[in-house]
Formats: structure tokens, sequence, C-alpha cells
């Protein structure tokens, strides 16, 4: 038996559940970091209405295959590998597939957590377990630049200092970009300016179209209706935002201005782990807690009713 942190119709609890039995093409991870970010906590509002095991953001040992008894982390999408998507290159979109902590696949949080071996990437020696956790969000924001062509000559804002938004700010703000960062907190902007990146406090900000692109980071409904009045003409606006419930929104915006809406998830974990193995992305500053993996409740808490960036989870306390 292990310990896991489970959602259920009884809510959020800390329990014993038998680990598991990798099925074909599976590994069996012991976890050794786990991260807690956005997603998890529209999971526990209702987001996909998912009941299991949470947690996709890991650090783990390999316990067989060709990275036995090494660092990895993990892909979060399990495809099939055999139907029309996945055979187009594109298996996150599969559509018969499995996601880690997120829809019909238990997750991390918890001791052992079984990944299919082709989704596992091994972390190199020069990044630290801490920092290997934000491999999967730190793909998701290396996805933007696969989606859309950025450089010197584009206006982006950034909407939201958070995790997620202070990782996709750092991205774009190696392609040279006119970068601005808009959040609420003065200490996580803080973060970022820190690194030379312009930022600005929502509520003092013009609320003019000035920007080619603005990537949606709020976690929050109100983002949309925000970028909306940020965007010029033909602009692109970028979604980053999952929120648990129905949206009420306006689209007319949309083809009166010809705005170009990308849905954005997850990324390529290579250059992900490359910009952390070549310490060209700050995470460190991001964490401000670790929690043993029993008073995750507590950790949970703290995300939902505090200003935190990035809290992890330990499985070995």
């Amino acid at each position: 038996m292990m310990r896991a942190v489970v959602l259920s119709e009884r809510g959020l609890e800390v329990v014993d559940r038998p680990i598991p039995s990798p099925q074909k093409g599976e590994v069996l991870v012991r976890v050794i970091k786990a991260g807690l970010c956005e997603t998890d906590l529209q999971l526990v509002q209702g987001y996909m209405g998912y009941q299991g095991i949470l947690g996709h953001e890991f650090v783990g040992i390999a316990e067989s295959g060709r990275f036995q008894g090494q660092r990895v982390v993990g892909e979060i999408n399990c495809a099939c590998g055999e139907c029309e998507t996945c055979q187009q290159g594109i298996p996150t979109h599969c559509p018969h597939r499995s996601v880690l902590g997120i829809l019909n696949h238990d997750g991390a949080f918890a001791e052992y957590v079984a990944v299919p071996e082709h989704n596992l990437h091994l972390v190199p020696e020069s990044v630290s377990t801490e920092h290997a956790v934000f491999v999967e969000p730190l793909a998701a924001a290396f996805q933007i630049l696969d989606q859309i062509s950025v450089n010197q000559s584009h206006t982006v804002i950034v909407l939201g200092d958070g995790r997620l938004g202070n990782l996709c700010s750092q991205v774009l703000a190696q392609t040279g970009c006119r970068l601005t960062t808009v959040g609420k907190h003065p200490q996580k902007l803080k973060l970022l300016s820190d690194h030379g990146i312009p930022t600005a406090i929502v509520s003092e900000i013009e609320m003019a179209r000035q920007a080619d692109f603005v990537v949606d980071c709020t976690g929050s409904a109100t983002g949309f209706e925000t970028a909306l009045k940020l965007l010029k003409p033909r602009g692109t606006l970028v979604l980053k935002t999952t929120v648990a419930g129905t949206q009420q929104l306006s689209l007319a915006p949309l083809v009166i201005d010809e705005i170009t809406v990308v849905g954005s998830r997850c990324g390529p974990f290579p250059p992900a782990i490359r910009a952390l193995a070549e310490q060209r992305i700050d995470v460190e500053s991001l964490i401000d807690a670790t929690y043993p993996l029993n008073e995750s409740l507590a950790a949970f808490e703290r995300a939902r009713t505090r200003p935190t960036l990035k809290l992890l989870l330990d499985p070995s306390k």
C-alpha cells in the first residue's frame, strides 16, 4: 500500500491506496517530488469531473525500463498510439487518451505512479529535483512558441503573475519581443522585474488596444474579457486558462476585430529540460514551500486562500 491524495465524492483526502500495477508499456515511478498547480485547484472545484489520485507535475525514480534507477519526469498525456490522430503526430489530442491526475488515470500525488515508458524523460544531473518539478509547466510555456511566431517587432502582454504567467513571461522574453507582464501582486511581479521584464499592476494600466499578442494566464474567467481590451484588431489571444464551470462570453468582438484565439495546453519537454539545464529560466524563486504528502490538504488550502507561487509535495515524508 501507499499514501495518496485522492479526490472523490467525499472531497479531498490523504488515504492509503494499492501501489499501481503497471499496464503493458508502463513503468512504475517512485515519486520524490511533485508540484501543486492551478489545474489541481480547478479539479477540486469540479473541473473535468475527475475522481482519483491528483497530481501531474512530478519527478521520480524509474523502477524499471531504460531509465531504471534514474530520475525522470513524465509527459501527462497517455495516448493510444494507434488512432488516426496519433498517427498524424498529435498524440496530446488522442481521443482515447488518459491524462495523469486529470482524466481517467491516477496521478503523482502519491508514493508511486504508473507512466507509459515513452512518456518519460531523463533529468540531467545539472538539474536539481526541485527544479525538475517545473519541466511540465515550463513545457506548457514553450508550447506558445510552437503555436505562434513571436519576434522583436511584436508587442506581447502576459496576463497573470502566478506560476504559469511567470514561466510564460520568461520564455517569451527570450524572443526579444516588447513584453509586459500584468498582474495583481507586486511581490510576484517583482520576481520578473528583477530579471529585466517590464511589469504592471492590472488596475493601473491603460485598457488600450496595444498588443499583437495577449497570453491569458490569469486562471480567472475575467482574463478573456481583459485580453480583448488590450488586443489590437487582428491580434492573437493565447488562452492558457482553464476554469471550472460555464463562462458567458460576448463573442462579437472576436468577429468585429478579427481576433485569432489559440488554445494552448501541454508542450514539448526537451526545450524545457534544456532551458533548466542551461539555467536560462529561474524557477528557484517560485518555490514557496515543500509539504510532506500527509500535509497535502494544508498545501491545497494555502494555495487556495493565499497568494502563492509553487508549493511542492514530498511523498517520502
